[in-house]
């Protein structure tokens, strides 16, 4: 099965939630960025892509995203942390997604998680939102965060013309 077939069976079966019940809990992928910055300086995001399988491209339902996301979701539940999904990150090659987001700073996009990297994921945002130059340190970085990194994304802020 695809991951497009799995998103569609999350969209009309399950995790037993239907779509606009999900957009409203966890808003568009549209509104993630307006979310980390709504939250201010130092809040970070941890976006959790739904639709995910697990390394063994399994069917069951709920998807192991969605699984992820909820794992993720409660361990950042006395904290500060926001927690959102989104139906895709487009780095399906990766499996289990992330990424990690917080207003004017680089964004991180991880790979290779597993259905439990809740936790990592909840740490890795607790670092970035104490780091003073924006970016996550990789001492103390959980080890998932660290073999998983997929992408680091600009700023605009940081984005420079060719010469």
């Amino acid at each position: 099965m695809s991951q497009e077939t799995c998103r569609r069976r999350q969209n009309s079966a399950g995790p037993r939630v239907n779509r606009a019940r999900r957009m409203t809990l966890n808003g568009s992928p549209a509104d993630l960025a307006a979310t980390a910055a709504h939250d201010g300086p130092g809040k970070v995001t941890i976006v959790v892509c739904s639709s995910c399988r697990d390394e063994t491209g399994s069917e069951a339902q709920p998807c192991a995203g969605y699984l992820l996301g909820l794992a993720t979701r409660e361990a950042a539940i006395n904290s500060d942390i926001a927690v959102r999904q989104v139906e895709c990150l487009g780095n399906c090659k990766r499996r289990l997604s992330a990424a990690l987001l917080r207003e004017g700073c680089w964004s991180y996009v991880f790979g290779d998680l597993s259905h439990d990297s809740g936790p990592d994921l909840v740490a890795g945002a607790a670092l970035f939102a104490g780091a003073s130059d924006g970016l996550i340190p990789w001492r103390g970085r959980p080890e998932a965060l660290k073999r998983g990194l997929v992408a680091r994304i600009p700023p605009h802020s940081a984005l420079k013309d060719f010469a």
